[in-house]
Parts: C-alpha cells; structure tokens; sequence
C-alpha cells in the first residue's frame, strides 16, 4: 500500500510549523508519531495535500509535573510518560491508561496528544482527558486557545481542533487528596482496542465516605461518555480503612461493606445505562454493554480502594 501524493513539510520551529498550517488550512495534516495517520495514509482513508512533520520540534517534547497537573507536550512519546516517575505522582491514572495503549513498540513512537487529536472513541487517552477535565491547548499565528475536554472531542475521528491549528500540549489536572483512580478494559487480544473499557474516579473523606464517584468508558459511543455516580455511593462508608472493606468484599465485619457492594452494583448499571454501543464485527452492542457494566463496577471498586489506602497513609 502507498498512500496518495502530498508536499512534505519539516519546520524547524513552531512558529513555522504553525505557518506551513496556516497556509495549507483544510489541506494540512500534523505528523508527529505517525501511528495512526500513516496507516490511515497508506490505506488512503486520507488524502491530505501538505503533510507537516514536527518531529525537530523539541521544544514540543516535554512532560511537565506539577501540583497542579501534567503538561504534555505534542511530542511527548507515550512511552516517555508511561515511565515519568512525576507524572504518576501527580495524576496516576495517566500510567495506568498508558500500560493499555497497543504495545511498546508502539508506545515508543506514539505521542499522546496525537491520540487526543485523532480522537478515537475506542482509546484509552481521550478518555482519560474527559474522565479529569483536561484541556488541549491550540495554537496558530497569533492566537493560543485551550479547549476543555468536553468541547474537544466533537465526534468519532473528530475534534475541536480547526483547520491550520496546531496541538501543542495537554494539561490533566492532578489526583487530588483522598482520591483513587482505575482503568479496566477487555480486549480480543492483547494490544487490540477495547471491546469496552472504563476507567473510574472516586474521592472519599477523611471517614472513608464516598463524596464523588465518576467513570468513563470507550467502545461505548461516539466521544469518551464520561458519567457521575456520585448519586449511587455517595455518603456510604465502612467504618475501617481498608482496601478490602471498601470494595465490598465478604467477611469483613463491616456494616458499611454491604452497603457499598450495592452501591458499586447500582452505580455500574447506572454507567451502562449511559452508554451508546454499535454492533460491529467484534462483538454486539449487547455484549459491549454487558462488559460496560462488569468493567464499571471493577474500576469503581478498585478506585475507592486506592482512595481509602491514601487516607490510611495520611493519617
């Protein structure tokens, strides 16, 4: 396979880079890693005139961590991320989406804010973005934007990004305090998108009751559905701090631990109730729901166990 005829770009800065779009407007595509767009060339699903290679652009390859959150920037590898010791400090879900994301070869070439971009409803990126309310910041000659999750990802392959905007970074805000995170998903094989995955963030108090609860999912409509299940758990609490009481596991001895097996159960029906799944060749909207269900409950549960072992550590 080739893929179509195009005019190949290398700016030396991102001023440039940001030029060569500005000129080739609908016509212009960003090449950073390469790995989903070259197939997508090389089948010619696209066919764009100007094909503009960023990869001298260092000043675009940087992992910033902060109290805050993690800055990614456009050049950022997945791989590079996936091993930043102060990116999973500051926001652990990041490594535990990233150690899902195809395979390593892939990984050392792939760059995170080109998943954004691309915008696939089955990866694990976007979803992470919207389940955290992050941001991508756009940039073109004379004007920088940052657009919010829920804005930017409009539809499948589909973002905000405009015509001659360049992507230039990531902001995912960090896990606050008594906070827990968990990424689930199921695959055909290992390395394949999902069938469904879900991811869960769930923050408790300093008495180990439940004040939000959210989760989101990929294979399961067309942008990451992103739902709060506050309403399921909240205030619920066993009375010890454990990994094991909060998950709702038997023989704990806690009054609370039943209550909060209901819960989880009731909150990941909710989560599948919220989802749009298709039928396709890999499995029927049926049975992605089903996983939906196993996989929100899963993650849930284990996120409130992380939350409840960083209360037990701050005490």
């Amino acid at each position: 396979m080739k893929p179509p005829p195009f005019e190949y770009h290398a700016p030396r800065s991102v001023a440039e880079a940001m030029e060569v779009l500005a000129a080739a407007g609908p016509e212009g595509k960003v090449l950073a890693g390469g790995q989903s767009l070259i197939p997508l060339l090389n089948m010619r699903l696209v066919a764009p005139g100007h094909l503009v290679d960023v990869n001298r652009l260092t000043e675009l390859d940087t992992v910033e961590a902060e109290p805050g959150g993690v800055r990614v920037g456009a050049l950022a590898r997945h791989a590079r991320v996936e091993r930043s010791a102060g990116a999973a400090a500051a926001q652990p879900l990041l490594r535990q989406a990233l150690r899902l994301v195809a395979h390593p070869v892939i990984r050392n070439r792939g760059t995170v804010v080109g998943s954004l971009v691309h915008a696939d409803p089955a990866a694990e990126l976007p979803a992470v973005l919207a389940l955290l309310g992050g941001s991508v910041r756009l940039a073109r000659p004379g004007a920088v934007r940052d657009v919010p999750a829920a804005g930017f990802f409009t539809g499948p392959l589909e973002s905000a990004a405009e015509p001659g905007e360049l992507a230039v970074s990531a902001f995912f805000p960090a896990l606050g305090p008594r906070c827990g995170t968990a990424f689930h998903e199921v695959a055909r094989r290992h390395g394949d998108y999902a069938l469904a995955g879900v991811a869960a963030l769930v923050s408790l108090d300093d008495g180990l009751r439940v004040t939000a609860a959210r989760a989101v999912c990929v294979s399961a409509g067309p942008v990451p559905v992103v739902v709060d299940v506050t309403g399921h758990v909240a205030g619920t609490s066993p009375a010890v701090v454990s990994g094991a009481a909060v998950s709702g596991a038997a023989g704990t001895g806690t009054s609370g631990a039943g209550a909060f097996a209901d819960g989880w159960a009731a909150a990941a029906r909710a989560v599948a109730g919220r989802v749009e799944p298709e039928d396709d060749i890999h499995a029927s909207a049926a049975y992605r729901r089903h996983l939906t269900c196993v996989l929100a409950e899963r993650a849930l549960r284990e996120a409130a166990a992380s939350a409840a072992d960083d209360v037990g550590t701050r005490r």
